[in-house]
């Protein structure tokens, strides 16, 4: 949580604004450090199987293991953000991801690494960065204010991509000097930047006068509320198709250096330097094209250019004109990423937003890390060129998506309501009290019914994603004026959720099903304890902390 200094508006609009709160620019600073490392690893690793097999399908199933366990972790390592303090559990996860770079150093430096225990500490590697992915983009909006959040979207993506303009260059040539277990060190040693980092920042934490929800609890929440997102559903399944076509040109890159170029890890390491300074580029015109196209417009003009220039590579064989044609790939590929992260973040309320990426990333991490091992088989039997223009060709047709699948409008954060009063009641309950029924009766005029089913379709969707379940609405026929809507909680406690996790937006949408009701009378609300004996614990004498509270 940013402070009261940290939240005084900058002057000055543009992609560098959040750089101005104190708490943003420390981590960001160190987070290119981080990535830097990250990167010199990458190298390190590919290029080292390069060397130890000729087979393409052990090269990139380097990129494989370190993307896989982000998809296998994803959405408990999204719960585990939005459960606990963010800054605790990247610290725990950098913790990780430490532990396993010092290891492959030191086992590198041995002469005991083998092929196999190389993907092993990839894969370990990968897991602190799939703990740390969800709790890490969750908490930008803790460092500056909504307004600024895309921006400071858009300079994490920076932030990576400008490591990736030099950290391959760099890698390849530190591999070149000292051997890939120099970098595996320096990787390790720019881990300690955003670990200092991360340790001065004064997290204000926002106390929740509700329980924390058990992990397996929050794990369900976080899928009922993606799956009655179509937004996020949406944008998670573009990010899986897409990471699946194009995910090729990057996990091939050693064999294109190597049997296309004919070079080595230097000529290895400048490539994907080329691709970096590309995706800089990329993420700083993000802003620019958001202003001048729609994000489905966006998406199919990139998708596009990154057809073309993925057969580019396939068909040269001058490290002159790949690079060029890497520097378009790494622009386009990297507005495509942010478009979909943007998305995702701000169709997310603060409570899930750490299981919204989480389910985002693991589309995005499954994708690549599927779409690289497929890719590797698929070298192996008919050479990287066809490959590449296979992916080139499957990379035209994804335009097409949008017919079924349309970008959503990416317009502002849905912000948190107000926190309601917890409503009174006479029936002492604990939290575990349940099921809860709720109904509610609303009186529409018989001109308003079928606007009135309209916007009852969306209060369904937000009712369902915030924790309700079996949600009905059904029409009088005695009176048809009266039509009452109705859904279940499963607890006291899951329904005082519910009724706390609506945004503003659903808020507005609750007002405008209720400005239908007609009559002298509010909308009539109940709520009924379904099973009152016999399923809960409870005592008729000794109330409840949560009920003597209310």
């Amino acid at each position: 949580m940013t402070t009261p200094s940290d939240l005084q508006a900058p002057s000055a609009d543009g992609v560098t604004a959040p750089l101005r709160y104190p708490t943003f620019r420390r981590i960001w600073l160190a987070s290119l450090l981080s990535n830097l490392g990250i990167l010199i690893q990458g190298v390190g690793a590919a290029w080292a199987m390069t060397e130890m097999t000729s087979s393409a399908d052990k090269v990139a199933l380097v990129q494989t293991a370190l993307l896989l366990p982000v998809m296998l972790i994803a959405m408990p390592a999204g719960a585990i953000a939005d459960m606990y303090d963010r800054r605790i559990v990247t610290l725990a996860a950098l913790s990780i991801a430490l532990c396993g770079a010092t290891v492959l150093t030191a086992l590198d430096w041995s002469g005991l690494t083998t092929p196999n225990l190389l993907l092993v500490l990839c894969f370990v590697i990968g897991g602190g960065m799939a703990l740390m992915g969800p709790a890490w983009s969750s908490s930008v909006s803790e460092q500056v204010p909504a307004k600024m959040l895309p921006s400071a979207i858009a300079l994490n993506g920076i932030s990576y991509n400008i490591a990736r303009s030099f950290g391959p260059a760099v890698g390849g040539i530190v591999v070149a000097a000292a051997g890939a277990g120099a970098a595996f060190a320096i990787n390790a040693f720019l881990y300690l930047p955003l670990t200092v980092a991360l340790f001065l920042w004064k997290r204000a934490a926002e106390p929740s006068r509700l329980p924390r929800e058990n992990l397996s609890r929050a794990i369900v929440s976080g899928v009922r509320y993606i799956a009655n997102s179509p937004s996020i559903k949406i944008v998670v399944a573009r990010t899986m198709i897409t990471g699946l076509v194009g995910s090729g040109l990057q996990a091939l890159m050693p064999i294109v250096a190597r049997d296309l170029l004919h070079g080595g890890a230097q000529t290895y390491g400048v490539m994907l330097g080329a691709f970096g300074l590309g995706a800089v580029v990329g993420a700083l015109n993000i802003s620019e094209m958001r202003r001048r196209m729609s994000g489905e417009a966006a998406v199919r003009a990139c998708t596009l250019s990154m057809s073309g220039a993925i057969a580019a590579v396939a068909l040269s064989h001058n490290a002159i004109l790949t690079a060029a044609a890497l520097v378009l790939a790494g622009a386009v590929w990297t507005i495509v990423w942010t478009l979909f992260n943007i998305g995702v973040q701000l169709s997310a309320p603060r409570w899930v937003a750490g299981r919204s990426l989480a389910a985002w990333q693991a589309s995005f991490s499954g994708g690549l890390a599927i779409g690289s091992w497929g890719w590797g088989r698929l070298t192996d039997a008919v050479g990287v060129d066809i490959t590449l223009l296979i992916s080139a060709a499957l990379m035209l047709l994804l335009p097409l998506l949008g017919r079924w699948l349309c970008m959503p409008p990416i317009t502002e954060r849905g912000e948190d309501a107000e926190m309601l009063a917890d409503p009174k009641v006479r029936l002492p309950l604990t939290y575990r009290s349940g099921p809860l029924v709720v109904e509610l009766e609303y009186r529409v005029a018989l001109e308003n019914a079928r606007a009135f089913h309209n916007v009852m379709q969306d209060v369904q969707l937000y009712r369902q994603r915030n924790g309700a379940y079996g949600w009905s609405i059904a029409r009088d026929i005695a009176d048809p004026e009266l039509w009452t809507e109705r859904y279940h909680c499963p607890t006291w406690l899951d329904y005082l959720r519910q009724r706390n996790r609506w945004t503003q937006s659903e808020r507005a949408l609750d007002e405008q099903a209720t400005a239908f009701h007609i009559g002298p009378e509010p909308v009539r609300i109940r709520r009924m304890l379904e099973r009152p004996f016999g399923s809960v614990r409870w005592k008729e004498d000794v109330p409840d902390r949560a009920a003597s509270a209310l």
